[in-house]
C-alpha cells in the first residue's frame, strides 16, 4: 500500500450525479432517463472505516461502480487518493481495490492464479507480487493450488479481498462482502478487514447488517433516492435517534394495554408483557415507569433498550421516502 498521505481525503465527491439515458417504451414513447445520484457530496476520511449505507436502489452501487470505473458520471467530480476519475484515471484506479458483491471467478483456476493473473493486469512485476503474503493474510495458504470451483463461500469472499488488494491500493471497497455468510465467516472477515485498517487501509463498505456498520464503522453516510441524508460519526449518528424502550413484565395479567398520551407507541403481548417507547427528550424512564404504577400496573420485570443504528435509519429513511 502507498506510503504517502493523499493531499485531500482517501476518496472525495463533490455533486455526483448520475442519470440513465432515457428508456424508450413499446410504442415510441420516451420514459425519461432514471436519477440514480442527485447531487451527492461527501469526504472519506484517510484511515478509517466508512459506512455507505441505504436502502436497495438509493444509488450506493452506483456511486462503487462510479468509483470503480464501470459507471459514467453525469455531472459532479470524484477523487480517489488525490486523483480526479477523470483526468488522472489509471492513477485513481491503482489507488483503490473494489471488493463487489458478486463472486465471480475462472473455476478452472486455483487462489493463487487468480492473485497472479490479477497483478499481471495491473502490470506488477512478478518479483513485487505478493500473491503468496495475501493469501497467508486471507487464510488460503493451503488453498493455493485447488480450484476456485471448490473453495466455499467464505473461502471466496477471501479470496475477493486478496484479489481487491494485489496492487497494494490505500483503500479497499467492500460491496454487501457478508451477504450469504454464516456468522462465523462473517467475523472471520471482519476480523480480516479489521486488520488491514490497523495496517493503514480506508476502507468503505456497504452492507445491509447495520449493527456490523455500527460496530466497524468510525463515520457513516446514508443515502435514499439517491440523496444524501445523513454522514456523521457513528456515534453522533446513533445519538440523533430520540426514542427509547421501556420493556415491563407486570405482576398479573393485564385487560388491556397502558396508554398515555406521552407514549409514542405501547406494544402489548396480550398478557403481562408492555414495550413502552417514548421520547428521551420529553420523558425519562423513571417518569415512564411512574406513568404505569399510576394507572394500577404491578410491576415483576424492567429492562430498557436505547436506541440503534437501525432506528435512526428506519427514522431517516422513512422520512424521505416518497409520498
Amino acid at each position: 500500500m502507498s506510503s504517502q498521505s493523499p493531499p485531500a481525503p482517501a476518496i472525495r465527491i463533490d455533486n455526483l450525479v448520475k442519470r440513465y439515458a432515457p428508456a424508450k417504451g413499446a410504442k415510441g414513447s420516451v420514459t425519461e432517463g432514471k436519477l440514480a445520484l442527485g447531487g451527492v457530496s461527501f469526504d472519506v476520511p484517510e484511515g478509517s472505516i466508512f459506512g455507505l449505507l441505504g436502502p436497495n436502489g438509493a444509488g450506493k452501487s452506483t456511486l462503487i461502480n462510479i468509483l470503480a470505473g464501470l459507471v459514467n458520471k453525469t455531472s459532479g467530480t470524484a477523487e480517489i487518493w488525490g486523483f480526479d476519475i477523470d483526468r488522472q484515471r489509471r492513477n485513481a484506479s491503482r489507488s483503490i481495490g473494489i471488493v463487489p458483491q458478486e463472486i465471480v471467478f475462472d473455476p478452472f483456476f486455483t487462489p493463487h492464479e487468480v492473485l497472479e493473473n490479477q497483478a499481471g493486469f495491473y502490470g506488477i512485476p512478478a518479483a513485487l507480487r505478493r500473491s503468496e503474503e495475501l493469501l497467508e493474510a486471507v487464510r488460503l495458504a493451503d488453498k493455493r493450488n485447488a480450484y476456485a470451483r471448490t473453495l466455499s463461500g467464505g473461502m471466496k469472499r477471501r479470496l475477493l479481498v486478496a484479489k481487491a488488494m494485489v496492487h497494494s491500493p490505500p483503500i479497499l471497497v467492500l460491496d454487501e462482502p457478508t451477504a450469504g455468510v454464516d456468522v462465523d465467516l462473517r467475523r472471520q472477515l471482519w476480523e480480516l478487514v479489521s486488520e488491514l485498517n490497523r495496517e493503514g487501509v480506508t476502507v468503505v463498505l456497504t452492507t445491509h447488517y447495520l449493527e456490523e456498520a455500527e460496530e466497524l464503522c468510525d463515520r457513516i453516510a446514508i443515502i435514499n433516492h439517491g440523496q444524501l441524508i445523513a454522514n456523521k460519526p457513528t456515534r453522533e449518528l446513533v445519538d440523533m435517534a430520540r426514542e427509547k424502550i421501556v420493556a415491563v413484565t407486570a405482576a398479573a395479567d393485564l385487560a388491556a394495554a397502558p396508554a398515555h398520551e406521552a407514549f409514542v407507541r405501547v406494544a402489548w403481548d396480550g398478557a403481562r408483557g408492555v414495550e413502552v417507547t417514548y421520547d428521551k427528550d420529553r420523558l425519562s424512564a423513571g417518569q415512564v415507569l411512574a406513568i404505569l404504577q399510576d394507572q394500577g400496573l404491578g410491576i415483576e420485570d424492567v429492562t430498557t433498550r436505547e436506541a440503534d443504528l437501525e432506528d435512526v435509519f428506519v427514522q431517516l429513511t422513512a422520512a424521505g421516502a416518497p409520498g
